[in-house]
């Protein structure tokens, strides 16, 4: 048996029902506080038409900071890391998050064997 997915108390096809307004008095202070109070920034307006416009294709933004809304669940976004296109799908899960969140700007570091001019001792690696 499948987990429903519920974000505080309603599931997602209740949540896509929600206007704007209503769906900001549910998510948290900081989320509910740039909704309503400051309102969207005209980036955020833009995405918004945007998606709104071009059900189910592909869009491509570089404004991180917008908040993914219930309206927003299926879709498809690229969203700039500072180098490359982060193609996201948009779940239920992620809804009150921001884009940013799921677009990583810096890469894991993993370490090799030592490089040049690398002492003797720096090269010793035990055996298991």
């Amino acid at each position: 048996m499948a987990k429903i997915f519920t974000f505080r108390g309603k599931t997602a096809e209740e949540l896509q029902k929600l206007s704007l307004e209503e769906f900001a008095k549910m998510v948290p202070s900081r989320q509910r506080r740039a909704l309503l109070k400051r309102g969207l920034t005209e980036n955020e307006k833009k995405i918004f038409r945007k998606f709104r416009k071009n059900r189910g294709k592909f869009i491509k933004t570089q404004a991180r900071d917008t908040i993914i809304v219930p309206e927003m669940i299926g879709l498809k976004f690229g969203i700039h890391n500072g180098k490359e296109w982060v193609t996201v799908d948009i779940r239920a899960e992620m809804v009150g998050h921001r884009l940013g969140e799921f677009s990583q700007t810096r890469k894991r570091v993993l370490h090799s064997a030592p490089g040049i001019g690398a002492t003797k001792s720096s090269k010793y690696v035990p055996l298991k």
